[in-house]
């Protein structure tokens, strides 16, 4: 009689997906080393340089207490990105959770280049790894990134609009204004359309990967209409103080160095434009959103001396306070998630439970309850 053999299943855990290499503590130090030459050789070229004497000047002008209220202004900015990461992501995942996130991807956009998605790209890897499903972080990606563009572009439009009317001081002409405020119009105009192209390219669509693609884009800027219809304050306030703090900060570093602080709509205007350069594939977007910045505050009519003390200072503290910030908060990340002491699951969506008093409910509503 041959001998029988039992073979048991064993149902293995998933292996944990690797932090991509570009996220690793050997590549963003050496992003963090190269930032660092950059902001050094900078300096040397203004302390050398001749034809900079006025700018070297205004700089031993600097007013400590000015900065120190430059430098406030951008951690409130950085808490807003992580009020409107929570609003957007989950809210069921702890405060410290969502500080960590929401500071480590501000600091990985300051180290990459990639225009501000590598911040983006960091987080959807964490919350894969603490066990989102990859649809959902997703959509949600792109809700976040729409709602955080719309409230940039308004403001674009609002200003626009203002400069070019009068309502607002400030713009040499009325085109300055009126040409960022039809761009404005024009872009939201595009991302609505997205919603029901990417559904009919899906349904032509040969290949899974690239259907699948469209929807969740779809399904994106769907998330992303819900969020605004709902008025969550979250989202609202942390859109808007991300944004408004910064520009606030940028106004701040003309009076840290004795400067007037061009009019409101100017300033707002000339922020918006200059961000664009960060498109421009360089560590921090370094030399493409400086030279925007200058370079539209000087078409708007403000000083080229002073335009380039308040940006040169505004680019320094915008580039290594989130560093300063979301450094530490990776590294814990890291930690957290190799032992498994973190809390991004209870984000996951999971089954109905019948509450009293309350009908049914996700599951995921129940965490910390």
């Amino acid at each position: 009689m041959p001998p029988t053999f039992t073979v048991e299943y064993i149902d293995l855990p998933p292996v944990p997906e690797p932090m991509p290499e570009e996220f690793s503590s050997r590549r963003l130090g050496r992003s963090a080393l190269l930032l660092l030459a950059v902001i050094v050789a900078v300096a040397v070229v203004v302390s050398l340089l001749p034809g900079l004497g006025s700018v070297r000047e205004s700089f031993s002008g600097a007013r400590p207490g000015w900065l120190l209220l430059a430098a406030g202004l951008e951690v409130l900015s950085c808490l807003s990105y992580v009020l409107v990461f929570r609003g957007v992501f989950c809210r069921h995942m702890r405060w410290l959770t969502s500080y960590e996130i929401g500071t480590a991807e501000l600091a990985a956009n300051s180290l990459l280049s990639v225009g501000g998605a590598g911040g983006l790209a960091l987080g959807a890897w964490i919350l894969r790894r603490g066990g989102l499903p990859p649809g959902q972080i997703a959509r949600r990606t792109v809700a976040f990134f729409l709602l955080t563009s719309l409230a940039n572009v308004s403001a674009l439009i609002v200003a626009g609009i203002g400069l070019s009317t009068g309502a607002l001081p400030g713009s040499p002409s009325s085109a300055l204004g009126l040409v960022p405020a039809v761009i404005g119009v024009v872009g939201i105009c595009l991302v609505l359309a997205i919603r029901p192209a990417a559904r009919r390219l899906a349904r032509r669509a040969r290949r899974p990967k690239v259907a699948l693609t469209l929807e969740l884009l779809a399904g994106g800027v769907d998330e992303a209409l819900t969020l605004l219809r709902t008025g969550d304050w979250l989202v609202v306030a942390g859109a808007l103080g991300y944004m408004l703090f910064d520009v606030a900060m940028l106004g701040v570093c003309f009076q840290a160095f004795g400067n007037d602080v061009p009019p409101a709509g100017v300033l707002l205007l000339a922020y918006l434009i200059g961000q664009l350069g960060g498109l421009i594939p360089l560590p921090g977007g370094i030399g493409g959103v400086d030279g925007g910045l200058i370079g539209t505050l000087v078409l708007y009519g403000v000083g080229a001396t002073s335009a380039a003390v308040a940006v040169l200072a505004y680019r320094a503290l915008v580039l290594w306070l989130p560093v300063a910030l979301g450094a530490p908060s990776l590294a814990s990340l890291r930690r957290r998630l190799r032992s498994e002491e973190h809390d991004i699951a209870a984000c996951a969506p999971g089954e109905d439970v019948e509450v009293l008093g309350r009908g049914r409910v996700p599951a995921s509503e129940l965490v910390g309850t």
